[in-house]
């Protein structure tokens, strides 16, 4: 079996990623293979923290509007992405391995409150951390608390899952012609203008040289082969 290339990583999964073909909400056989597949990769070693999303549910910014404040908007997208982290986590036990939900907002009744120390505890006891509530303020994606949370967990990497398999130059599902990108550095996405993550991400994972790979989520296995080197991605810095 071949040694993973990564030894310590953050998979940002989108809520997205949890429809299955429902296209909204929680697909109950898509979280288990998912969960599956990040058992299959902390079995190997690898140290693993989840950042999950909540568009599956609400996503903050398409609802704020003169109605509602933005700040309230992604607070309430804050709390979904909490109900899908409760979820994977309860996937990632049943398959397997110990889990443990830490929210960047504070809901003791529910889930531990992330503190870092104590976060890097769990990680070193062998628990897969899944990382919920964003970065715990408004106006900062998903994207970006992936990246966040893997400089201060000291990761070599964060691994973004997606429905398409790396960075293309356009959306490869509307555009035939759209260039895919084997490897980009962290400038050049940003200057392309890359929409696979913002560019708060972008960044942040510059300054603080964390290599970024975009795979499709959609492959059983896909997290493992990209662990190896082996799997079909796009690597953006490194």
């Amino acid at each position: 079996m071949a040694k993973a290339a990564y030894r310590r990583v953050i998979v940002k999964v989108s809520g997205e990623a949890l429809t299955g073909p429902a296209g909204f909400g929680i697909h109950q056989p898509t979280i288990d293979r998912i969960a599956r597949d990040l058992v299959a990769a902390h079995k190997r070693g690898v140290t693993l923290g989840v950042v999950v999303g909540g568009g599956n549910i609400l996503r903050g910014v398409q609802i704020s509007g003169k109605n509602l404040a933005r700040p309230t908007a992604d607070a309430m997208g804050m709390l979904a992405t909490v109900m899908n982290a409760l979820m994977l986590e309860a996937a990632i036990e049943r398959a397997g391995s110990p889990a443990r939900t830490m929210s960047a907002l504070a809901m003791p009744q529910v889930c531990e409150t992330y503190e870092r120390a104590r976060a890097l505890r769990h990680l070193e006891e062998g628990r897969v951390i899944v990382f919920a509530g964003g970065t715990g303020n408004p106006f900062f994606t998903t994207d970006t608390t992936a990246v966040l949370r893997g400089a201060e967990m000291g990761c070599d990497a964060v691994l973004k899952a997606t429905d398409v398999d790396g960075v293309y130059s356009a959306d490869p599902k509307k555009d035939p012609k759209a260039k895919r990108y084997s490897q980009l550095t962290h400038q050049e996405a940003l200057d392309r203008n890359l929409k696979v993550m913002d560019a708060t991400a972008f960044a942040l994972a510059r300054e603080n040289r964390m290599p970024i790979i975009v795979f499709s989520i959609r492959v059983p296995g896909a997290i493992e082969a990209v662990l190896r080197g082996k799997g079909r991605a796009t690597l953006v810095g490194g």
